[in-house]
């Protein structure tokens, strides 16, 4: 298909829905409420913060509508004084600012071409987007709402979003980057959220980078990160812009004008109560404005991503019952906070762990630093303890104790289960293969696989043939999938027909996996995988708008647009909620765009946790 054909398909995809089913109940709402906890507007240009339609393709966000900034009336002569007054030494101070160096030309950055990543390095090509319409992808990022069972489908989204490519056609530069950022976000990725802003030059910012440019910065507790957008926020977020002015005047030294915004703020704003206690808190924690703010809690109901952000860069321990209630995706966010002390956020660092914000090193990282931190006399209670003995134990036996304990406190939430995988990844390679160890060696290769030790999971080929039948299933069937090669192990239509057959799981939801799986990394040839899919009703030969969609991006090799294909399938809160069809065609899609590897480890993935 030539370019102009590829192209006027896409562009009429992008008009109506995705066939895809609905694959849970709900669809959560967005993590960063619009307007900071208020209603979104009704009209169609929507501020970024609010979600699409499960039903439909969302259009792509706009701007919120300005909204005037007009303040209550003054009561009598002297208010109006004391306002004009006021306002005359502000424009005198602002006269006194000097106005920022002009950038040459030669300096400016393209903002058609942003990213951190070589997209050859991560495998997706040098156009991953290729013939795409950009508006056709910016709806399916805007129905792919950052909440994915797939811990290696969310790395692989995040590597395309952050690739350094040219921007599709039919979108504005500084908009897409401001798409790319906000699934980011809804991801739990705030660093990866940030790297792409911070790509744009200011000057280059739309009003919807800019609203995405503010999440970004509240995401990363960053609140310096919203000087830069001072002039804008007046048009795109105008309920905190006067609390901005007063954070960033106390950033520069400027302790008294910062305290007059605040009282000002408090008295004629939008926001009140504890919004505007935060951004005293942190004006006072950034210049000796001699201010003592004490933070109330109790009223609040709602952890917004004002509230988090604000809280966060002043080292402010938040509620539990607030954590409790928020998204994992916040919680990722706060993983990562660095005014934080270790065990505020060791909690959520399990939590990113589990998602793939946070790679098995960085949470061992964590637990170190609550393992420095904790008294003597109190370590060998702690999680940290058993990770530090499954890594150094004085024998096997002991390190592999350490792993048992630290698996079956994980074993009833997936993301803990996933996260204490991904930590245990390079404990478990230590060990070394042995049918001995059959009741062990599943957990051992499921976190080698989260870990992405993929060669090092391999080495266990060898032990299998020792091992009683339901422990070389569950072995056999990650290892066919995940290892580089099939090399020591059966494939043939027999062998996965003894898996199914001996599978007991709910309408033998493993053995479709499996088969999906096998066939879409052409493992298992599309002659057997029909006959078994026919013979035991998996319909892995059923067809709708999706299938031709992501199969058409396969056959293009547009491995970006594949990836957002995949992932708008994978809108589930489990695993088990995702059809073994939208597993086969995925892993098909990753596998022919050059992503083999994620493609591997997606497929061993769901056959690890279902």
């Amino acid at each position: 298909m030539n370019r102009l054909r590829a192209k006027r398909f896409l562009t009429a995809a992008a008009v109506v829905a995705l066939a895809i089913p609905a694959l849970a109940q709900e669809r959560p709402t967005s993590i960063l409420p619009p307007g900071f906890g208020e209603p979104p507007p009704t009209q169609n240009n929507a501020s970024p913060a609010q979600p699409g339609r499960p039903d439909q393709l969302a259009p792509a966000p706009e701007p919120s509508p300005t909204e005037g900034n007009a303040v209550a009336a003054p009561g009598n002569g002297e208010d109006q004084t004391t306002e004009t007054d006021s306002l005359t030494a502000a424009d005198e101070a602002a006269a006194d600012v000097p106005k920022p160096p002009e950038v040459p030309d030669s300096a400016r950055r393209d903002p058609s071409l942003v990213g951190r990543l070589d997209p050859m390095v991560i495998g997706i090509g040098t156009d991953p987007w290729a013939a795409a319409s950009g508006q056709f992808l910016e709806r399916a990022m805007r129905r792919t709402n950052g909440a994915l069972p797939s811990r290696w489908l969310h790395i692989a989204l995040r590597n395309a979003l952050l690739a350094r490519a040219p921007t599709p056609f039919g979108v504005n530069p500084a908009d897409w980057v401001a798409e790319r950022a906000w699934l980011l976000l809804r991801m739990g990725e705030a660093d990866a959220a940030r790297m792409l802003v911070s790509g744009v030059d200011v000057a280059d910012f739309t009003p919807k980078l800019t609203q995405v440019a503010t999440q970004s910065a509240l995401a990363n507790a960053d609140p310096a990160g919203l000087c830069p957008l001072r002039d804008s926020l007046n048009e795109v977020e105008p309920r905190i812009a006067p609390l901005v002015d007063a954070i960033c005047s106390s950033l520069s030294g400027n302790p008294e004008t910062a305290a007059a915004d605040i009282d000002d703020a408090r008295r004629r704003g939008r926001m009140g109560g504890i919004d505007v206690s935060l951004a005293d808190k942190l004006v006072g924690a950034g210049a000796d404005t001699k201010r003592a703010v004490t933070i109330e809690w109790d009223p609040v109901s709602q952890l917004n991503v004002w509230r988090f952000g604000l809280a966060s860069a002043t080292g402010l321990g938040i509620p539990d019952r607030l954590l409790a209630d928020a998204s994992p995706q916040m919680r990722a966010w706060q993983a990562r906070a660095p005014m934080l002390a270790t065990d505020q956020r060791l909690a959520s660092a399990r939590i990113a762990a589990g998602l793939g914000v946070f790679s098995g090193k960085s949470l061992v990282d964590v637990y170190s630093g609550q393992y420095d931190r904790t008294d003597p006399d109190e370590l060998s209670q702690t999680d940290a303890w058993q990770l530090r003995v499954a890594f150094l134990g004085r024998d096997q036996d002991a390190r592999l104790g350490a792993m048992r304990k630290l698996w079956t406190k994980a074993a009833d939430d997936p993301i803990e289960r996933e996260a204490t995988g991904a930590m245990l990844g390079i404990a478990a390679s230590r060990v070394a293969p042995n049918a001995a160890l059959a009741d062990d060696a599943p957990d051992l290769i499921s976190s080698m696989l989260a870990a992405g030790m993929d060669e090092e999971a391999a080495r266990w080929v060898p032990a299998l043939a020792g091992m009683d039948e339901k422990a070389n299933d569950r072995c056999w069937a990650m290892l066919a999938l995940a290892a580089p090669s099939a090399r020591g192990l059966d494939l043939s239509y027999a062998r996965v027909d003894k898996f199914i057959s001996r599978d007991g799981s709910a309408g033998k939801r493993r053995g479709a996996l499996l088969v999906a799986g096998l066939s879409g990394l052409g493992r298992l040839d599309s002659q057997s995988a029909g006959r078994l899919s026919g013979r035991y009703g998996f319909g892995l030969d059923r067809r709708d708008e999706w299938t031709n969609l992501i199969d058409g991006a396969t056959a293009r090799r547009q491995g970006g647009t594949a990836t957002v294909l995949a992932s708008l399938a994978f809108q589930a809160a489990h695993w088990n909620a995702v059809p073994a069809l939208f597993l086969f065609h995925s892993v098909a899609a990753l596998n022919g765009t050059g992503q083999a590897f994620n493609a591997r480890m997606i497929a061993a993935e769901a056959l690890s946790r279902s």
